[in-house]
């Protein structure tokens, strides 16, 4: 478990903060998560972050892009620079040793999920012929459905990945806050459970590759996503027991993305809190 760390000073920065917090799996942006473009990672820059993991204590890294990237994008301008924005994404994934890219799939902006579901595949045949034989997968993130935005319904991921050349290049994370939102009970214990097995019946927890742990401030079924600490939410502890206790989930790294100060010490409290649910 860990959480989202900061790389101010650059991505070889989050390691020794990683480490001082205590984590043993980390996510990152590569670059500024605000911006379209970036100065190329250096080789010595990446072979350094990689060093530094190997010797580390972390076990896992995955890294976010950028949120202004829109696979789904309707205008061919937007899905170009989204494109065009993805293929450096997971350039710069594959220089630093970083096994998973995790990405919002995109919004339809009012063209309709099926439009958006074929837009974001026929983006990702493109993004993955412009970097072959890359190790680095392209992992969809669900969402809690705001606005026009795909990925609300396990459905929605089956789809794009069924849609797509390169299966094998797919994977998928779970964000509670996002599917708590967009109606999925994880609190209950038995709805909790329909919930897993829908989605082992969709998509398979084979491609289930990590979570984002964090509360909910809206309620289930909400579509609106907005994070909270561990337990603040109206998610509760309930819910995260019921994951942190499940055996099939056991070797799946779990990320914090909850509000944090420069510091990251609300990280530790919320990890604390999830390690006392352990049974």
């Amino acid at each position: 478990m860990g959480a989202h760390t900061s790389i101010q000073g650059g991505v070889n920065a989050s390691i020794p903060l990683a480490e001082k917090l205590g984590f043993t799996a980390m996510q990152i942006f590569t670059k500024n998560n605000n911006r379209w473009s970036a100065p190329p990672l250096k080789e010595e820059e990446a072979a350094a972050f990689r060093e530094g993991i190997a010797k580390s204590g972390i076990r896992f890294v995955m890294a976010h892009d950028s949120y202004l990237i829109n696979l789904g994008a309707p205008s061919d301008e937007a899905f170009q620079k989204s494109v065009d924005a993805m293929v450096d994404e997971l350039e710069r994934c594959e220089m630093l040793g970083i096994p998973q890219l995790n990405f919002h799939p995109g919004a339809h902006l009012g063209e309709g999920e099926e439009f958006g579901i074929r837009r974001i595949a026929q983006a990702l045949d493109i993004i993955h012929d412009r970097t072959p034989g890359f190790k680095v997968k392209s992992m969809i993130e669900l969402t809690a459905g705001q606005g026009s935005a795909i990925g609300y319904k396990f459905e929605h991921a089956r789809d794009i990945i069924g849609l797509v050349k390169e299966q094998e290049r797919m994977s998928v994370c779970i964000d509670t806050a996002h599917i708590f939102a967009a109606g999925y009970d994880i609190k209950d214990p038995e709805k909790y459970e329909g919930v897993i097995q829908d989605f082992d019946r969709i998509i398979g927890l084979d491609r289930l590759q990590a979570f984002h742990f964090n509360d909910s401030k809206k309620p289930l079924g909400s579509r609106v996503d907005r994070h909270d600490h561990i337990g603040a939410g109206f998610i509760g502890l309930e819910g995260f027991r019921n994951i942190l206790n499940d055996k099939r989930l056991l070797h799946i790294p779990k990320v914090l993305e909850t509000p944090k100060g420069k510091e990251q010490l609300e990280d530790l409290e919320n990890l604390r809190r999830l390690r006392e649910l352990i049974l």
